[in-house]
């Protein structure tokens, strides 16, 4: 623990005899140790922070009796994820040659245009293609603007040849 080391006085001259002068040395290893095991006992206990989940709600799988209805190309909506963190959409479906649009991720961008679709036409079902180089956290902040703007209906959707082409024709 603590240790009190004493100097001897010398005795040399005569004279004054002085007080002894007393040195201490405080030994730090419990302290250490004591540290050690606090900081081990609290990382032990504690919970680390948990991975946030977005909810996906699954559609379920149709039965084969059930016919499968067509998407009416007026409630159609087509979100085309391109790289270099690019968005682009168009209003209906691809075989109506739509005219391509560029947005962005902001809150001016996609959000308004899906706010103000949806408000138009409730019944809007939003396609998601993403270009084979397009960014996951692209994905990702597209499915949150889904969250967002409350969007009931929306498919991720393979890119089409067709889709691709609109993008390199048209130089946005």
């Amino acid at each position: 623990m603590a240790e009190i080391q004493q100097k001897d006085s010398g005795g040399g001259k005569g004279g004054k005899k002085r007080a002894k002068k007393m040195s201490t040395k405080i030994d730090m290893t419990p302290m250490v140790d004591l540290a050690f095991l606090l900081l081990t006992f609290f990382m032990l206990t504690t919970t680390f922070a948990k991975p946030k989940v977005m909810q996906i709600s699954m559609p379920v799988k149709p039965k084969p009796e059930d016919e499968q209805q067509e998407l009416k190309a007026s409630d159609a909506f087509t979100v085309l994820l391109g790289e270099n963190n690019k968005l682009y959409y168009y209003e209906g479906l691809v075989s109506e040659k739509p005219q391509l649009q560029l947005s962005s991720y902001s809150a001016d961008g996609i959000r308004q245009v899906l706010v103000n679709r949806r408000a138009r036409r409730p019944s809007t079902v939003v396609l998601i293609k993403a270009a084979d180089k397009a960014n996951y956290k692209n994905m990702v902040d597209i499915l949150d603007e889904m969250t967002i703007t409350g969007q009931q209906k929306y498919a991720l959707v393979d890119i089409t040849k067709d889709d691709e082409n609109l993008i390199t024709t048209s130089g946005l």
